[in-house]
């Protein structure tokens, strides 16, 4: 595969015409770091946009004693560096390859040449932005209003999501699942197996199947959101007059 039909499988670059791709690609560098390798440290400045060709990245803080917070896993396809590439302040979070990783960098001035001639890129990271913005909307009102049960929940739909169907291959680790949803080690090992006992999940050695997606849903906050909105379009809108 060549890197310009690499390009084109990347979300932010699909839209590109095929001499913008032609002329993007020569200034991608590949970038490789092993397991738990650092790739930036937060409040460092950063010189360079990356997209993830393959192996995860995890976007975290670290407090002062030591806690540690998972922002977002960065999967192939997804990028970062670009806030601060824009607005020119340090990076607000340290990322961190959870496994061996392939990266491509975009150094900040070619970055910024790129969004300025490429209205194909312009708007691809303007959508992506919109995105994340809805998703740390939803992450947020998870943490003030869900228990640990509805925010483990949610996140096991999003991951289920991201493979199409009821299967999560190779989970993260109990401690990665707390750190994602801001709770301990212990609470989260706890919160797993009284799914299992409920019949919500099933653990396997090949992973984990959702057995009840409704009452997961339910959990995550999801189901009501999802049948007020079915009930919303239902509602026959006003005519004309």
């Amino acid at each position: 595969m060549t890197l310009t039909s690499t390009l084109r499988e990347v979300p932010l670059f699909s839209q590109l015409r095929e001499s913008d791709l032609e002329l993007l690609a020569p200034l991608l560098q590949q970038r490789d770091y092993t397991r738990n390798k650092v790739i930036l440290f937060a409040n460092d400045p950063v010189e360079a946009f990356y997209v993830v060709v393959s192996g995860q990245v995890k976007l975290m803080l670290i407090a002062e004693d030591g806690r540690e917070v998972i922002l977002e896993v960065m999967r192939p396809g997804d990028f970062f560096g670009e806030m601060a590439l824009m607005d020119e302040e340090p990076y607000a979070s340290s990322a961190i390859a959870m496994e061996d990783t392939s990266l491509l960098a975009l150094h900040r001035d070619d970055f910024r040449r790129c969004i300025s001639d490429m209205p194909g890129m312009s708007f691809g990271l303007l959508r992506a932005l919109c995105s994340r913005l809805r998703e740390a909307d939803h992450k947020i009102g998870g943490l003030i209003l869900l228990d640990v049960a509805g925010r483990v929940s949610h996140l096991f739909l999003e991951m289920a999501a991201q493979h199409g169907d009821d299967h999560i291959p190779s989970p993260p680790t109990h401690q990665v699942i707390a750190q994602m949803v801001g709770s301990s080690r212990e609470t989260v090992s706890r919160t797993i197996s009284s799914l299992a006992a409920q019949k919500l999940i099933a653990l396997t050695p090949g992973g984990i199947t959702l057995l009840n997606r409704e009452a997961l849903e339910a959990a995550a906050g999801q189901l009501l959101q999802r049948r007020l909105k079915e009930r919303k379009e239902r509602v026959p809108r006003p005519g004309p007059g």
